[in-house]
């Protein structure tokens, strides 16, 4: 077997985790909230959260929760989402030092100026964005349903896609459209995932299917090894987070690679015990997502610290969009 329990470590005994998880659910019934972890989140979390998903499956369950707080176990721009989506409930984040580097690529003036370039363009922006970008966009996406999205706008109409470069170029490619311009952004840890670990990977893992995120900056050869016959089409997909966990709970492979953060594989391995799930790059880690910790997340519940506040300007200017988004409906052809 390959040596990659990394992602799968944990830092309690399996009776540490119990004694915490039956505190977290108490606390938490308590409260009347719901606790979200998206799937880059340690284990102990993923395993404890009431919902565990991608960004497009956690947005949903945030506007359409009964509880009176959500707390997000994630990272700020996911958090401020949530509270966009559901500004009269208390939105917990454990750590607000949880950013994102891909969020961070934008801001909502360099946004600004770059509409008053493209006067009339459609904005198409990836949820990973802060809330003030989100206020000056037209309609949000997710990797899952990005390129429905791009697809319910007239072929016509000029598009400004940010802020991932890597995942703009893939809907690019997917829907044919060449009315798009797309801003140069990244997310560090997908844009490490490089061609030349996709290389060393497949030659040591030959007949392994392959799950690739399109936020990586793999992806390209990926596919361009795909189309020149390097890589079989049946066992190589570009899938968001949620489509990878729903690939990985249908496969028969013995063997699957995986470019995204490495949080997923716990996710994959509790989906089917009977794959060798493999990292493409075992050092894809994000350290803003494992930055909410087991402590720091029984620490939010005791004590209802880390409140996020969204101005109600903002917030309202960016929920249109976000629910123009959510109102695409789930994906269908997705990224793929």
């Amino acid at each position: 077997m390959t040596a990659t329990v990394a992602a799968d470590d944990r830092t309690m005994s399996a009776a540490e985790y119990e004694t915490w998880a039956a505190e977290i659910r108490r606390l938490a019934d308590e409260r009347g909230a719901v606790v979200l972890a998206h799937n880059y989140q340690v284990p102990e979390i993923q395993d404890v959260a009431h919902f565990t998903g991608d960004s497009l499956y956690l947005s949903r369950v945030a506007a359409e929760t009964d509880a009176r707080e959500i707390v997000f176990c994630g990272v700020h721009f996911m958090a401020e989402t949530a509270k966009i989506l559901s500004p009269d409930k208390t939105v917990l984040l454990p750590d607000h030092a949880a950013g994102c580097s891909l969020a961070d690529s934008i801001t909502a003036e360099q946004l600004r100026e770059w509409k008053a370039e493209h006067p009339g363009a459609v904005v198409v922006s990836y949820v990973n964005t802060t809330a003030a970008v989100k206020a000056e966009t037209d309609i949000c996406c997710t990797s899952s349903n990005a390129a429905d999205v791009v697809r319910s706008i007239p072929a016509d109409q000029e598009i400004l896609f940010l802020p991932d470069q890597f995942l703009g170029a893939h809907v690019k490619r997917v829907t044919g459209r060449s009315n798009i311009s797309i801003w140069a952004g990244e997310c560090h840890v997908h844009a490490g995932i490089s061609p030349a670990d996709v290389r060393s990977q497949i030659a040591a893992h030959p007949d392994a299917e392959i799950l690739v995120h399109p936020e990586c900056g793999c992806t390209t050869s990926v596919l361009d090894l795909v189309s020149h016959g390097d890589l079989p089409a049946d066992r190589t997909r570009v899938l968001s987070t949620g489509g990878m966990a729903t690939a990985a709970a249908a496969s028969t492979a013995s063997q699957v690679l995986v470019a995204t953060e490495i949080g997923i594989l716990h996710q994959l391995r509790s989906l089917n015990s009977t794959t060798e799930f493999i990292p493409m790059n075992a050092r894809a880690a994000c350290r803003y997502m494992k930055m909410i910790t087991p402590a720091k997340l029984l620490h939010t519940l005791r004590t209802g610290e880390g409140a996020i506040d969204v101005d109600p300007d903002t917030a309202a200017r960016a929920r249109r969009a976000v629910e123009a988004m959510i109102a695409i409906g789930e994906p269908g052809r997705g990224g793929e």
